[in-house]
């Protein structure tokens, strides 16, 4: 429904009842892309390095008010767009499904992509008690991707 500007408008509606109960979370959902410039993803990774200072700002205008916002960077999971990524590198360059997955695996230590599972564990921990001095924050999910 509010695709591409989902992160504003949750946060519009959610923060006025957050301040007034002095507590709240807010997580967005980036990616590692919002961390690091990529070839041939330019629009996507503006997107997400959009989401990831938006989530800065905000975490400093609400840090006062018992209010935490961070993100959380997976890198590339398995998922529907991956697969439509796969499908892309396959018609692009000719190499079959396979070789396309591997070029991907290749771009991270662990040689995996990511489960939603170890996303959804990283924004419960956020949202709970043992992060409450994290805030302004990314967490990356990404098998290691953005320190080889």
């Amino acid at each position: 429904m509010f695709k591409g500007k989902t992160a504003l408008v949750t946060g519009r509606l959610a923060l006025p009842a957050m301040k007034q109960r002095g507590f709240g979370r807010i997580v967005n959902i980036a990616s590692a892309h919002a961390l690091v410039a990529s070839a041939y993803k330019s629009a996507y990774v503006a997107a997400k390095h959009g989401i990831a200072a938006f989530t800065k700002t905000v975490a400093l205008e609400v840090a006062e008010a018992g209010i935490t916002v961070n993100a959380v960077c997976p890198g590339y999971l398995k998922t529907e767009m991956t697969s439509e990524t796969i499908a892309r590198i396959v018609e692009t360059t000719g190499r079959t499904e396979q070789q396309a997955l591997e070029a991907i695996l290749q771009t991270t230590p662990q040689r995996r992509l990511i489960e939603a599972d170890e996303v959804a564990e990283a924004v419960l921990y956020l949202c709970g008690e043992n992060a409450r001095g994290v805030t302004g924050s990314a967490l990356v999910i990404d098998g290691g991707e953005l320190r080889r």
